[in-house]
């Protein structure tokens, strides 16, 4: 009999996305207690390290039927029905036919997933952002040493290296890039007002709205949200990897083929929108976001990119140079004191609401440094 078997069964939803014509959304069964609002609350050192193992000890629940509750914009309801697989990971991509009109501003719309449990039916809330209907930019942001220190990628050297920030630092312990809630925060453009009423609880968006792509597990979904939450970042859904300790998984090339493919399917998935992509040195982001620049003409508005690894590599000088020739404004700094430059070369507005955000940036004092 499995050591925790009598755990019982939860479904822990992940941030999903949708447009006029499809939507998708992944959970996961695991046998686990539900976690608190104090989830990562601190408790002393030994109860922090209990904390960040309980996220990687994952059990999980295979052959679980999940039952997804959506509702239309005009209020019917559509079910649909998955089973978990091996992983637990329970996936849906649906097809909105007739099409679902959007917000006119992004939103995070609620959902709902069922399942039965011995201790009788279970339900939680799931999170879908919505890009506004007359959105034509969002924001793509890698997380690990983008907007935190994370420790975990790089292979189980930088891992050993690493050990205490990535079992005993708690969501708000970590050490947050500086700038990056004010620099994300303009780019934003600011959070979307709230809808008075509506079932569920609804996370603020933003009016250009977030995609986070992280070779992350995984396991780390609610502590990244957590960090996010704590630092003031704007929220969005996060394309994270099934983990495993391997060459697949931590070697170097698996990063850059992770962000790739991730940004691939935003793409395809958003074929109207235009997208700002924001990396760092230590991953291969500069590289892939280059593949991406050449593969689709057009799509891209910028790239930013936070250096502090020492001298781009020859791969990352030649992605530097089809970025550069394809047209597309390409910022290297050491920091995110990028004042209204960068904005603007991203096609981003630094009037009204943003622009007393932009005026205190500047004011930290702008470097310039690596400007292209």
């Amino acid at each position: 009999m499995p050591l925790f078997s009598t755990a019982p069964v939860r479904v822990q939803p992940f941030f999903g996305h949708r447009s006029e014509t499809r939507l998708t959304i992944t959970a996961r069964a695991l046998r686990a207690g539900r976690p608190g609002k104090d989830e990562f609350a601190p408790r002393g050192r030994l109860q922090a390290m209990r904390t960040m193992l309980a996220q990687f000890a994952s059990r999980e629940v295979p052959g679980l039927a999940v039952r997804l509750e959506l509702k239309n914009p005009e209020g019917a309801t559509l079910e649909l029905e998955a089973v978990s697989d091996q992983e637990g990971y329970v996936r849906f991509d649906v097809p909105l036919d007739p099409p679902w009109a959007l917000p006119d501003d992004p939103a995070w719309e609620v959902v709902c997933f069922h399942w039965i449990t011995p201790q009788g039916a279970q339900c939680t809330e799931g999170h879908v952002l919505a890009p506004g209907g007359v959105t034509r930019l969002a924001i793509v942001s890698d997380i690990d040493d983008t907007i935190m220190e994370t420790g975990i990628t790089g292979g189980p050297r930088a891992i050993a290296r690493n050990w205490r920030r990535v079992l005993a630092e708690l969501p708000d312990e970590r050490i947050a890039v500086p700038g990056a809630d004010v620099f994300f925060s303009a780019l934003g453009g600011g959070a979307v007002l709230a809808e008075p009423g509506g079932a569920g609880t609804r996370h603020a968006a933003t009016h250009r709205p977030f995609f986070y792509i992280s070779s992350s597990p995984w396991n780390l979904f609610s502590y990244l949200v957590a960090f996010q939450q704590s630092r003031g970042l704007p929220l969005g859904p996060l394309l994270l990897r099934d983990w495993g300790f391997n060459r697949a998984t931590l070697g170097g090339e698996s990063h850059g083929e992770h962000k790739r493919a991730a940004l691939d399917a935003l793409l395809s998935f958003y074929p109207d929108m235009r997208f700002a992509l924001i990396g760092d040195d230590t991953q291969g982001d500069l590289p892939a976001y280059a593949d991406t620049v050449q593969a689709n003409p057009g799509r891209i508005a910028a790239v930013f990119i936070r250096t502090g690894a020492g001298p781009l590599s020859p791969r990352e000088l030649a992605g530097q140079a089809l970025i550069e020739a394809a047209g597309v404004p390409l910022w290297l700094g050491d920091d995110y004191a990028t004042g209204q430059e960068f904005l603007r070369a991203n096609g981003i507005s630094t009037h009204g609401e943003t622009a007393s955000i932009v005026e205190t940036v500047h004011k930290a004092g702008e470097t310039g440094a690596g400007k292209k």
